[in-house]
C-alpha cells in the first residue's frame, strides 16, 4: 500500500483492475466491485445522448412555436368583415403579421446553420432564397402601384378645391373644374386598365427616398449602381408581368414528404410554411395594388396537417371571390379604397354632367354628400399611402437582409467542402 502511494498513478490502475477484474471463483457470477465497475463505464454512457435529446426537444419545441406564431396570426387576420378585407388597414395588418413570420423563420435558420447547409434541407432553403428574390420584384411594383394611387389622390383634392362651397352657392366654373379634374382621373384609370402600369419603367428602388434627387445622380453616374442600395433585380421592365412573377413563385410549392421531414428533423415543414407565407402575402399585394400585368392565378394546396393552411386558404377564397364580383371585375386593383375611388368618380361625373344652374336643393344635398365621401377617402389615402409605402420598404429589406444571411450560410458550407 505504501508502494501505492508512493505512486498515485500506479494506485488509480490497480484500483481501477481490482475493479474491472472478473471473478475467478463463479464465471457465471460477478462480484460486488466488478459490478459497481461496470456501473460507473454505463453511467458514462447516457451522457451524450441526454444532451442529444434536450438539444431535440428545444428544436422541437421552436419548430412548434413557429407553427403556432403563423395559425395564431393568420387565424387573426381571417377575422376581418367584408368591409375591410384589402382595406389599406387591412394590407398594413397582413405585412405585419408577415415582418413577424420571417423574424421567427429567420432565428430558426440561424440556429440551425450546420442543417440548413447539408442535403436534404440546403435543397429547400436554395428553393425559399429563389422565391425571396423573386418577391423584391413584386416589392418594387407594388410600390409604383402606390405611386399611381398618389396621381388619383392629387385630381380627387382637386375635385374637392373645385367644389368647395364655403357657404356660397355653387358656380358654373366651379363644375368645370371639377369636370376636367374629373375626366383626367378617368382617362389614367382607363389607361392603367388597358395598358398596364406606366409607372413599369421608372426602375424605383427602396433605397432610394427622393425621386429628383435619384434621377439626378442617374444623370451623374451614368449607369454607376455603386452609390445605390438597390433591388437584387433591379429594374421593372415594359414586358414584366406580375402574374407571370407570382406563378414563378408558386411553381413547385409542394409539402415536404415524411421522409424529407424526418431527414430534416421538421425544419423542411418550417421552410415550406414560410414558403406559402410568403407567396400568399404577395398574391395579396398584386390583387390589392395596381401592378402591371396583375391577375389572381395563383392556387394553395396545403396539406391538413398544417393548420395555418386553413385561414390563409380562407383568405385567399375570399379574395378570389371578391375579384369575381361584378364591379370589380375591370377594377384597377382590390383595395377597398380604389373601389371607394371607382364609384364616387363614376356618381361625380354623372352629376356634374346633367346639373343645371341654379342647383336644386336635392342636387345640392347629393353634391354634398359626394363631397363626404370624397373627403373620407382622401382622408383614409393621405393617413394610409405613406405608411403602407414605409412598411413596404421594410418587407423588402427584410427579405433582402434574410436572404443575404441564407446565401452566407450556403456558402460557407460549400467553401469547407
Amino acid at each position: 500500500m505504501c508502494r501505492f502511494l508512493e505512486y498515485p498513478e500506479a494506485f488509480v490502475v490497480g484500483i481501477l483492475w481490482v475493479v474491472t477484474m472478473p471473478s475467478t471463483h463463479n464465471p457465471g457470477s460477478s462480484s460486488p466491485l466488478t459490478s459497481f465497475g461496470r456501473s460507473i463505464w454505463s453511467r458514462r454512457e447516457p451522457f451524450h445522448s441526454i444532451e442529444a435529446d434536450h438539444e431535440s426537444s428545444e428544436q422541437e419545441l421552436e419548430l412548434q412555436s413557429f407553427q403556432k406564431l403563423v395559425v395564431d396570426l393568420f387565424h387573426d387576420l381571417s377575422a376581418v368583415s367584408a368591409d375591410e378585407l384589402l382595406s389599406i388597414a387591412w394590407i398594413r395588418k397582413l405585412l405585419d403579421v408577415f415582418v413577424s413570420c420571417l423574424d421567427e423563420f429567420r432565428v430558426l435558420l440561424l440556429k440551425n446553420k450546420a442543417q440548413v447547409s447539408k442535403p436534404p434541407l440546403d435543397h429547400w432553403a436554395d428553393e425559399y432564397l429563389d422565391r425571396s428574390l423573386k418577391a423584391l420584384d413584386i416589392c418594387n411594383a407594388t410600390r409604383d402601384g402606390i405611386e399611381k394611387i398618389r396621381t388619383w389622390h392629387k385630381h380627387l383634392e382637386i375635385i374637392m378645391c373645385a367644389l368647395e362651397s364655403r357657404k356660397r352657392a355653387f358656380s358654373e366654373g366651379q363644375f368645370r373644374r371639377a369636370r376636367k379634374a374629373l375626366m383626367d382621373l378617368t382617362l389614367e384609370m382607363l389607361d392603367e386598365r388597358d395598358s398596364g402600369s406606366v409607372f413599369s419603367h421608372r426602375n424605383w428602388s427602396f433605397g432610394r427616398n427622393n425621386p429628383r434627387k435619384d434621377a439626378r445622380r442617374r444623370q451623374h453616374s451614368s449607369g454607376n449602381s455603386s452609390g445605390h442600395s438597390r433591388s437584387h433585380s433591379w429594374s421593372i421592365s415594359n414586358s414584366w408581368s406580375a402574374a407571370k412573377q407570382l406563378q414563378s413563385i408558386a411553381n413547385n410549392l409542394i409539402a415536404p414528404r415524411g421522409n424529407e421531414i424526418i431527414a430534416t428533423n421538421g425544419l423542411a415543414g418550417s421552410v415550406y410554411t414560410m414558403s406559402s407565407v410568403l407567396t400568399f402575402v404577395l398574391s395579396a399585394l398584386v390583387a390589392a395594388i395596381p401592378c402591371q400585368d396583375r391577375a389572381l392565378s395563383t392556387h394553395f394546396s396545403i396539406p391538413q396537417q398544417y393548420s395555418w393552411g386553413i385561414p390563409l386558404i380562407s383568405l385567399h377564397e375570399r379574395i378570389i371571390e371578391e375579384s369575381k364580383k361584378r364591379e370589380r371585375q375591370n377594377s384597377n386593383g382590390l383595395l377597398r379604397e380604389i373601389y371607394h375611388v371607382e364609384r364616387c368618380a363614376r356618381h361625380m361625373t354623372d352629376l356634374v354632367d346633367v346639373v343645371q344652374f341654379p342647383l336644386t336643393e336635392e342636387q345640392k344635398v347629393e353634391v354634398e354628400q359626394e363631397l363626404q365621401e370624397l373627403a373620407s377617402i382622401c382622408e383614409n389615402f393621405k393617413n394610409g399611402l405613406d405608411p403602407l409605402e414605409r412598411q413596404i420598404r421594410q418587407v423588402f429589406r427584410r427579405i433582402m437582409n434574410c436572404r443575404t444571411e441564407g446565401l452566407e450560410i450556403l456558402s460557407r458550407a460549400n467553401n469547407l467542402e
